[in-house]
């Protein structure tokens, strides 16, 4: 049996879901291909290197600065899972003018589309508000301290429903970072230097992964079981809402790459990190 690292750079249903779905399924052992699902978050580059990675902002990133020839052969979604949280008094993305946001660090990914999505609600992540960089976790650190207010708003991912969050402890749901940002966030990337894009491991691993898309898609009551497995403070009705809002939508089976959109966010995260960009055509074309 073919063998195959599949590593996750971010904690979180975002990054998570497809993969758990194809390795719960039994799609990777279907596919022929033994496959350990790693955690990546704080492995440097080099280590990344040696297996396929979920995280595509990541190897970007990793692309624009290190020019490391990373290249998608399956992407999951467009729209990042990343959630701008008020607090009582923080009612709208105005609001954060001149106040305490708990988020990523500038140049990781997640972090990378906050600012980007702050500069287009006209907020100068430097000046107009304080950024108040953080290790994310599973974001319970910043719900404690939207409580005790030494933060106003945080930054938060897929480890948590933000509109259960919001309703249960009185805060504000600001922003979707997928409402404002599209760029194909989260699939199946390779360094081809140190793994051909022909490898009948890859192969396996990105076919398993199209058919966990395609339950996702078909199949709306295991995949509302999955959520709520993930999120599981969620009710029933609320992983359902989910799975509507969040999911079926935009983890989709067979998904073509608008090249347009994507150099369009390629441009965007180069000028925010003050680096060259690089032509989309490269990094996607193999899952278009």
């Amino acid at each position: 049996m073919e063998t195959m690292d599949l590593a996750y750079v971010g904690r979180g249903l975002h990054e998570e879901l497809v993969a758990y779905v194809a390795d719960q399924e039994g799609y990777f052992e279907d596919e022929g291909v033994h496959v350990a699902v790693r955690d990546g978050i704080g492995w440097e580059t080099e280590r990344l290197r040696r297996g396929a990675v979920i995280g595509l902002g990541r190897t970007l990133l990793s692309r624009l600065t290190d020019g490391i020839g990373w290249t998608a052969l399956s992407v999951s979604t467009d729209r990042p899972l990343f959630w701008f949280l008020g607090n009582a008094e923080v009612r709208s993305m105005a609001d954060l003018r001149g106040r305490r946001l708990a988020v990523h660090a500038a140049h990781t990914a997640p972090g990378c589309f906050a600012r980007i999505v702050l500069r287009k609600h006209g907020l100068d992540p430097d000046r107009d508000l304080e950024c108040v960089v953080r290790h994310p976790g599973d974001y319970q650190m910043d719900l404690r301290r939207l409580r005790d207010g030494s933060i106003d708003a945080a930054y938060v991912g897929s480890t948590l429903g933000p509109e259960q969050v919001a309703e249960e402890e009185g805060f504000h749901l600001l922003a979707w970072v997928g409402d404002h940002f599209q760029i194909p966030t989260v699939g199946v990337a390779v360094d081809p230097v140190r793994i051909p894009l022909d490898s009948p491991a890859l192969q396996a691993v990105v076919r398993a992964n199209q058919r966990a898309l395609r339950t996702l898609a078909e199949q709306p009551r295991l995949s509302v079981d999955y959520i709520g497995w993930f999120l599981d403070r969620l009710t029933r009705d609320e992983a359902q809402r989910y799975y509507e809002h969040y999911v079926a939508p935009y983890f989709t089976p067979d998904r073509r790459v608008d090249l347009t959109i994507a150099q369009q966010a390629i441009d965007a995260v180069a000028a925010e990190l003050g680096v060259a960009a690089v032509a989309a055509d490269p990094f996607y074309a193999p899952s278009a």
